[in-house]
């Protein structure tokens, strides 16, 4: 038989010392005597000293349902207001004292006094937190900054695994797990993210609609035909006005433009009051307005950069002007830029001839630009969001 000591974090101390005799049953399970010191350095430590302990029965009692339970009980922290989703689209709410995804468990209880209890994910379709996740506080003049949801958000199906039916809702990113899946339903018109969780018992499918960028960049330029095309249509398009540039863009969705119009006030444009509100940067303006005025879209994703065009605009000029060298029409270069001004720079400089703008977004520049190192990895590596030189305009 073994001695064994432990530190214990209890939360709330008078709590704690309530439940001596329920513990005193517990710890007799694996051991035959127990003593408790409590640390007069820390108001909320204990150390719990085991005599005579069997291993393998504390290790298994601890590791149980029931055990767990007991701990959340004694153990007071800060609970976590939920409401849980059950079967025949009933939902009951309460506490989550604690959450263990690889036991498949949480303890929860009704109310504030009610008993702790070990709920299996089993028994559940879907976990929602209460409280939203808050953005940081704002720093005095800094931009206002909303969830891209024009970018991320997007609408999800999940199969029942039962006979039940689908479980449908918008999320802004998800990760899946062995577990189950974690998704994140924008709230507060995007301002908050509240949280939610979807057992893996409790679907056997799960499907994922486009988000608003995904949609819009379907319909932009991906091949240098229809990229001729466009650049011919140029001059004949109308000039759209700025709402509906935002959309063909993939920037805002209909419904963030539709509240947008709603709110917009008197004496403020629609693109400013956009931007003051962190529903689009105001890069993100300068290139709607340049496609308001008719310059075509491509989507630098799926567009075949052209190596002779790359070899046309050194690599320090192209990250200098923020411009991907796309492909060559006789003596046109054609470049991608967010800002049609930073190719009319380029016009002037020797040796490029013709220099044609087209628009791309600005995250798809900077991922093209750090791929224009001439190696090896470029052509085979998929394109990843990282590092970029220059980062101040």
């Amino acid at each position: 038989m073994t001695t064994v000591v432990v530190t214990h974090a209890v939360g709330n101390m008078d709590t704690w010392l309530g439940g001596g005799e329920e513990r005193k049953a517990l710890f007799a399970n694996f051991s035959s005597s127990h003593r408790i010191f409590r640390h007069t350095e820390e108001d909320d430590l204990v150390s719990i000293v085991w005599e005579d302990v069997d291993l393998n029965k504390m290790k298994a009692l601890l590791d149980s349902p029931e055990g767990k339970a007991a701990e959340a009980a004694h153990t007071v922290t800060d609970p976590i207001e939920i409401y849980i989703e059950v079967e025949d689209g009933k939902a009951v709410s309460g506490e989550m004292l604690s959450f263990d995804p690889a036991a498949r468990t949480l303890v929860f209880r009704a109310t504030p006094n009610g008993t702790a209890t070990a709920l299996s994910f089993a028994r559940f379709r879907r976990l929602t937190l209460s409280n939203p996740l808050q953005p940081a506080p704002q720093i005095p003049g800094a931009p206002v900054e909303r969830i891209p949801a024009a970018a991320q958000e997007r609408e999800y199906r999940l199969e029942s695994a039962g006979l039940g039916e689908p479980l449908t809702g918008r999320t802004a990113g998800h990760v899946e797990t062995t577990h189950g899946l974690y998704l994140f339903k924008p709230i507060h018109e995007e301002a908050s993210l509240q949280r939610q969780f979807v057992p893996r018992s409790a679907y056997g499918h799960c499907e994922f609609g486009d988000s608003a960028e995904e949609v819009a960049a379907k319909r932009w330029a991906s091949t240098p035909a229809a990229l001729l095309q466009a650049i011919e249509r140029q001059q004949r398009m109308p000039v759209l006005p700025l709402g509906h540039a935002l959309r063909e863009l993939g920037l805002l969705t209909e419904s963030q433009l539709a509240r947008a119009l709603a709110q917009q006030p008197g004496n403020m444009a629609l693109g400013e009051m956009l931007v003051a509100s962190g529903m689009i940067s105001s890069s993100d303006l300068q290139t709607a307005i340049a496609h308001k005025m008719g310059y075509p879209l491509v989507d630098l994703t799926r567009f075949p950069i052209d190596p002779q065009a790359v070899a046309k605009l050194p690599r320090r000029l192209a990250v200098e002007y923020r411009a991907v060298p796309l492909m060559l029409d006789r003596k046109r270069l054609i470049v991608a830029v967010y800002k049609p001004s930073r190719a009319a720079r380029l016009q002037g400089l020797h040796g490029l001839g013709e220099v044609v703008p087209v628009l791309a977004p600005k995250a798809q520049l900077l991922v093209s630009l750090s791929r224009l190192a001439h190696d090896v990895w470029a052509p085979v590596v998929p394109q990843a969001r990282e590092f970029f030189e220059t980062t101040s305009y």
